[in-house]
């Protein structure tokens, strides 16, 4: 009511329209009569009911008496997550963690204060089992599924309280294939526990000054023995996200007797340490400083001195890289959940903005521009969510040994190509999405520049699309080609099913095209690594996920009960270039001509 318009000088208010609109503009502008300023803000409801794709997903693969007990909670949980944890997401993110290295009288401290929402999502982590319900396996093989829908829900709400459950359930997880030696069965109940007061979360120590991915040279970290059998380790740790978490794993290199230490991925062994002892003191751990990053400000990230911290060898010594691998395929798995949810709440969002804002004489639902781009972004996230769903099927499957031998082949091949096409995908969307509510998409208190922010860093957790496209092309060589002979024949088994539904002809029409362009790819590269393969490495990547995606994508569509908006997103996927390795080749990308090429395009200057 305090804000008014300025004075209008050389008017002279003649006749009755002159003197209304001078009266208006004398009026407070809040209570104008002729401008409409404010726009309506998006509401959606309970992210469960309104997942029309979740929802249907669980009635056709859970079995009635599970999806029954699963339908109940969810709804539940759903309430939850729209009148308790969303507020609690944002009080996250306005409330920082402070990094306090020194007390009032000069006494180092190195504390790292969080608000109390975070650590209120630390507690409903707990007694909503988000870690805990995937090793009760109440549902059996299907208990992982279900732990990754709840986290799938839960990831948009949480404030960035996902990250640092990933790396507690990659914790859990590598203790669990160690066999859950006695020295960790007090940890392991912790990490998996249901009871706020007990429940602990883990770091991931492993990314130090000389390099991220690349942990065999760049891990300078030393492990010295004890007398009583315990290490002390001592270096400098880069990059620990959620620095605030109870335990963590992280990679050293031992000592010998003489101080010598093992180079290269031979020499590296996984410890597991406490970040603080009973008395809440770092374990001679320093703090250096809070990491100043683009997003996920919510939670701690910080650079940690090393001095002598107490640890227990855990892996057999050298074996750090094979034991962690158990933890990098559930984070990474993580890292999907998060991409998926990312692009499900900005859809979400962008879907109710258009049934609420008008624009040029109408709402923009009725622009039809406008709904061909939020129809594209959600054929995305459909694919993106079936492709989740298949990686958790098979973890689950693994995890109650009731997987085959195709199914583990399967599982390794698609953990890399998931994460970094689903990172893709997350940013592309989050960009697409952010661009339908105009100017508004633009400000900070609308809280769509924080899921932006927190979905870019997707491609780069857990490995880049480059590092994990590489990965690819080892589970290739690994298995001497199993792997590609599984994958493609789950494809044509899909494909079979859907041909018993008439409106996807086109759709399996095309996806054995490009079937066929992938086979022709590969005997023309080779059995052996070589420049060729490196150089297509992230586009035969893309043509895994895309080929594998709209195959899933039809097998839903080709189901009883099917909808019209299911083959229509099956249709769609499979309209675009499902093979673009293929493409490419075809224009000579792939050489050694085309490596220097493309050194000289980035260095050779004009």
């Amino acid at each position: 009511d305090k804000c008014r318009a300025p004075g209008v000088k050389g008017i002279s208010a003649t006749t009755g329209q002159e003197q209304q609109v001078l009266q208006d503009l004398e009026m407070p502008l809040a209570r104008r009569q002729t401008e409409i300023l404010f726009q309506e803000q998006p509401e959606t409801g309970n992210p469960y009911l309104e997942d029309t794709l979740l929802r249907s997903y669980l009635k056709t693969h859970l079995p009635p008496k599970v999806l029954e007990e699963v339908h109940r909670d969810l709804e539940r949980f759903g309430t939850r997550l729209l009148t308790k944890i969303q507020p609690l997401g944002w009080e996250c993110e306005l409330n920082p963690p402070v990094f306090r290295q020194y007390d009032a009288w000069g006494q180092r401290v190195d504390r790292i204060d969080t608000c109390s929402a975070w650590r209120r999502m630390k507690e409903i982590s707990a007694e909503e089992g988000l870690i805990a319900e995937a090793y009760e396996r109440r549902y059996s093989n299907w208990s992982r599924l279900y732990q990754a829908v709840k986290l799938y829900l839960f990831s948009s709400s949480s404030g960035g309280f996902s990250c640092p459950l990933a790396m507690t359930d990659g914790a859990a997880k590598v203790i669990e294939s160690l066999g859950i030696p006695a020295s960790l069965k007090d940890a392991f109940a912790h990490l998996t526990s249901r009871d706020p007061k007990k429940f602990w979360t883990s770091g991931q120590w492993m990314t130090e000054r000389r390099g991220g991915s690349d942990v065999a040279n760049g891990t300078e970290t030393v492990a010295r023995r004890q007398p009583d059998g315990t290490y002390r380790l001592y270096g400098f740790k880069w990059f620990t996200s959620a620095a605030d978490s109870d335990v963590t794993l992280t990679l050293a290199r031992i000592a010998d007797a003489e101080g010598q230490c093992t180079q290269g991925s031979r020499g590296l062994s996984l410890f597991f340490l406490r970040v603080r002892d009973e008395e809440g003191k770092l374990n001679n751990i320093q703090v250096q400083r809070l990491k100043d990053k683009l997003g996920t400000r919510q939670m701690a990230t910080a650079e940690l001195w090393l001095q002598g911290a107490r640890a227990e060898l855990i892996s057999a010594e050298g074996r750090g890289v094979a034991s962690i691998s158990n933890m990098l395929n559930i984070t990474r798995i993580h890292n999907v959940i998060s991409a998926v949810a990312s692009m499900r709440r900005m859809i979400s969002l962008s879907r109710e903005y258009a049934r609420r804002r008008v624009a040029f004489g109408k709402l923009l639902k009725d622009h039809p521009l406008h709904m061909q781009t939020i129809a594209r972004m959600e054929v995305q996230v459909r694919g993106a969510f079936l492709l989740l769903m298949e990686v958790v099927r098979l973890l689950g499957l693994a995890e109650t040994n009731l997987a085959s031998e195709q199914d583990l082949l399967l599982l390794r091949l698609l953990i890399p190509v998931a994460k970094l096409y689903t990172g893709k995908q997350a940013s592309a969307v989050a960009v697409e999405a952010m661009e339908s509510f105009g100017g508004q998409g633009y400000m900070e208190d609308t809280g769509l520049p924080v899921i932006l922010r927190d979905t870019l860093v997707l491609s780069i957790w857990e490995g880049t699309t480059n590092i994990l496209s590489l990965d690819v092309l080892r589970s290739l060589a690994k298995s001497q080609g199993q792997v590609m002979a599984v994958f493609l024949s789950t494809v044509q088994e899909k494909l079979e099913l859907a041909l018993g539904t008439a409106e996807l002809a086109p759709a399996v029409q095309h996806t054995r095209a490009a079937l066929g362009s992938l086979t022709q790819f590969l005997q023309k590269a080779g059995p052996e690594p070589t420049l060729t393969m490196e150089l297509a490495a992230r586009d035969f990547s893309y043509s895994l996920a895309r080929i594998y995606t709209g195959a899933l994508l039809m097998e839903h569509a080709a189901r009883p009960g099917a909808s019209s908006t299911d083959t229509c997103a099956a249709l769609r996927w499979c309209h675009q270039e499902l093979c673009p390795v293929a493409v490419e080749s075809g224009f000579g990308s792939y050489g050694a001509g085309a490596a220097l090429q493309d050194s000289a395009l980035v260095y050779g200057g004009s």
